[in-house]
């Protein structure tokens, strides 16, 4: 073992290659770590199978901590009082907030001597994300004289002015009073005991308090990995725009916000758009497309597989994502690694990932500004398209330079350096 490769615990409750949103992300970068450093991550049992599946050894590589007599009881308190798939995450971080001591109390169990003894050079809890989440383990590890590192955290972002019936279609009853965790004795000790808090957006960045500022470094959440997104747009300017909308057909997704912006370019034959996702608004979206009499411009894929996904949206110059509470837009990123040049609003995660020299911004605000500053966009682009092919490249660059989870890894791991040679001062 290279005494150069910190020596890291991770602790990722959710990670799984093969599902989406949190787990794919815990997922993507405790593996990506893995290839930097000497990394040993301790998951939930659920994701055992998908862990060898990946190729990894049980014990060498990994350890998989049987939480269910706790977690399967709260999914399905969850499940219940979420009142719908898809809805209320807030509730469900709240429920899964009330489980995850357990699974934490299980980790200090098996590995709690190990960290003693000075086997892992630093202690990293990837996941959960969720800044809301305290964790047992880090006061603990702090007290054993180990370094304990903490996120990325994400999350919490408030919904805008005028969305009140997004909010309450949303189920988010308990995000009224999401901010009565920072009264919570633990999630102090927590940031107290951590020697390095990663936030993953600029707004988990500002909620946490002003004594612990000086260790808290903002590094987005999201990433890409290269060989799943290896196609790229042809950035055809002869025929119509083709813009691209993908992901869960939920109100605060905006996607008939989409549908009003581009309706006059689609009924004029000037803009085609393809819609990849399902969600409780498909019906809907349908019915409003032949409402606006443009169905003949819109085509609904539905849940397609990932490669599916990759060949629709690489065929578009643009991704058009009107989304207002969006915490990382992972699926940004996707697009500008295919040369896709992304549009959205300038609010939360998409914000911070899309410039003006790799996309195109549009001001949050009530639900009729959005729509008449996509429209404007959009309108203004199919009367003069050639700034997409650089914008194009740009993002592209950008997203294979900086945000692969290899590049994310490099700098985390830069990290852990710089704390640990601090500590030999």
């Amino acid at each position: 073992m290279s005494p150069l490769r910190p020596r890291v615990l991770a602790i990722a409750e959710a990670a799984n290659p093969e599902w989406v949103s949190v787990p794919l992300v815990g997922w993507s970068l405790a593996d990506a770590l893995r290839r930097r450093a000497d990394v040993h991550i301790v998951t939930q049992t659920r994701n055992r199978d998908a862990f060898l599946r990946a190729g990894l050894t049980e014990g060498t590589d990994f350890t998989a901590i049987d939480s269910e007599a706790v977690a399967a009881p709260m999914y399905k308190l969850a499940s219940l009082l979420r009142m719908g798939s898809g809805k209320g995450w807030t509730m469900v971080t709240a429920i899964a907030a009330l489980g995850y001591p357990y699974f934490e109390h299980l980790v200090w169990k098996r590995f709690g001597a190990d960290i003693r003894a000075g086997k892992f050079d630093l202690v990293h809890r990837i996941t959960p994300l969720s800044p809301t989440i305290a964790s047992s383990l880090a006061p603990r590890v702090a007290a054993a004289g180990v370094p304990f590192v903490l996120g990325p955290l994400n999350g919490g972002v408030p919904w805008p002015k005028g969305f009140e019936a997004e909010r309450r279609r949303e189920h988010e009853w308990l995000s009224y009073v999401r901010g009565a965790y920072r009264l919570n004795p633990s999630h102090r000790r927590m940031l107290r005991s951590a020697a390095l808090i990663i936030a993953g957006s600029r707004h988990t960045a500002s909620e946490i308090p002003a004594p612990y500022q000086d260790k808290t470094v903002w590094l987005p959440e999201n990433a890409i990995d290269p060989a799943r997104f290896n196609l790229t747009s042809a950035q055809d300017l002869t025929g119509p725009l083709r813009a691209c909308f993908v992901g869960r057909l939920v109100p605060y997704k905006g996607p008939h916000m989409l549908l009003e912006a581009a309706a006059p370019l689609i009924r004029a034959g000037r803009l085609v758009l393809d819609i990849v996702g399902d969600g409780p608004m498909a019906g809907d979206l349908r019915a409003h497309a032949d409402s606006l009499q443009i169905a003949d411009g819109v085509t609904f894929h539905g849940n397609l597989p990932h490669d599916q996904v990759q060949q629709v949206l690489a065929q578009a110059n643009l991704m058009t994502f009107p989304s207002i509470r969006e915490f990382g837009g992972g699926v940004v990123l996707e697009a500008m690694a295919l040369g896709v040049v992304p549009m959205v609003v300038d609010y939360a995660g998409p914000g911070e990932l899309v410039t003006d020299q790799t996309g195109y911004l549009i001001p949050v605000g009530a639900r009729p500004q959005i729509v008449e500053g996509f429209r404007t966009a959009l309108q203004a682009l199919a009367d003069d398209p050639h700034a997409l092919p650089v914008k194009a490249a740009a993002a592209r660059a950008t997203a294979l330079s900086d945000f692969t989870w290899d590049a994310k890894a490099a700098r985390i791991v830069a990290m852990y350096d710089r704390l640990l040679a601090a500590r030999q001062v």
